[in-house]
């Protein structure tokens, strides 16, 4: 037995969907990505969603239409993925890296408020884990210096705030659909906002900057989303409230089952959804094993694991001059701490059972 920590869930109504859109010739973007558009936009609570090849895309385009370019600075937190940094620096721009809440594992407000500059154009805070970020705190500091609230959804698709689903919370929205995101188009992206001039820059740059046909009037890319992936999409988004519902249980399983176990457990902030992307304990120095030895107890014991980031944004050989001027100590020991054990929707109880049992076996 091996309980992988991902697994995407794909059924045969996905693939016939695939197959449809195949037989059909109608390969690239048309009328099947506009349709997962407008659905994908009702379930966020959106006017407009622009869908894309990639999050990274989305995260670059949305960014590029929104105005962020060279001589700008946007405060992005620095445990993260790196794909919120250098979507940044793609647009000319410079990210400046701040801390993270020890609790939550998301970015700082304290931390965004003493990093603001004149040349700071926005924040992107990432809903990490599926767990949204303090909206209400980055809101206001937002309003306050006059800054953009880009939400980096890539790992919450379905998460709320206070009743709220993310994606609908700050001027821009960037969304992942990765084989292993709580919904998945194979590869896939989508930007929603409630701007609707902002999604038609979106539009125009996802595809060559074009106006119209051959006419065009913007540096563009090839960020367009398939069809064949929209068609996986539209499926999926049908199934994305069953896949979380089995998320938070499975979650609600290991936070019950693993209490006492000496693991630092997952917290969930009041009035959130969180709808776990990744259940992410953090190993103490206290624990009988150290970080490494227990991922190895555990895949001998046909448990996997990973870690979900083991080097901070500001860390990365990437960002080492920028990274330099960073103070990040809570990202820097979150770095050398967590672990994500398996919450997604195929695990079974019975593998819950042996990922605990595994687990207070060394008590």
């Amino acid at each position: 037995m091996y309980i992988p920590v991902a697994k995407p869930l794909i059924e045969e109504d996905e693939i016939e969907a695939v197959a449809a859109v195949m037989r059909s010739g109608m390969l690239a973007r048309g009328e099947v990505v506009a349709e997962f558009e407008s659905r994908f936009a009702a379930y966020c609570g959106v006017p407009c969603a622009v869908a894309t090849n990639s999050g990274t895309a989305a995260l670059h385009a949305g960014l590029s239409a929104a105005g962020i370019g060279p001589g700008d600075t946007v405060i992005v937190p620095s445990f993260s993925f790196i794909a919120t940094a250098t979507s940044v620096s793609m647009c000319g721009a410079r990210p400046v890296f701040a801390d993270v809440d020890r609790r939550t594992f998301n970015i700082d407000p304290d931390a965004v408020l003493e990093l603001i500059r004149p040349d700071t154009r926005a924040v992107v805070g990432v809903h990490l884990f599926g767990q949204p970020f303090d909206v209400r705190s980055l809101r206001e500091i937002c309003d306050d210096h006059r800054l953009l609230l880009v939400e980096d959804a890539a790992q919450a698709h379905g998460a709320e705030f206070h009743g709220q689903r993310v994606g609908s919370l700050g001027d821009l929205a960037c969304f992942s659909f990765y084989p292993t995101k709580n919904m998945t188009t194979g590869e896939g992206g989508m930007v929603t906002t409630g701007d609707a001039a902002c999604a038609d820059r979106v539009r125009l740059i996802i595809d060559h900057g074009q106006s119209r046909k051959y006419l065009h009037t913007a540096l563009g890319y090839n960020f367009r989303m398939t069809n064949m992936a929209a068609a996986m999409g539209i499926v999926q988004l049908s199934k994305l409230e069953r896949f979380n519902e089995r998320r938070i249980r499975n979650a609600a399983y290991l936070d019950r089952h693993l209490e006492g176990s000496g693991l630092v457990l997952p917290y969930r902030m009041e009035g959130v959804r969180h709808v776990y992307h990744q259940y992410v304990v953090q190993v103490p120095s206290g624990f009988p094993l150290d970080r490494d030895a227990f991922m190895r107890y555990l895949l001998e014991r046909g448990v996997g694991t990973a870690v979900h980031y083991p080097v901070p944004i500001h860390r990365q050989p990437l960002y080492r001059s920028a990274g330099a001027e960073c103070r990040c100590p809570v990202s820097d020991a979150l770095a050398a701490s967590v672990l994500s054990l398996p919450v997604h929707p195929l695990v079974t109880d019975g593998e819950l059972a042996c990922i605990c049992d595994a687990i207070r076996s060394l008590l």
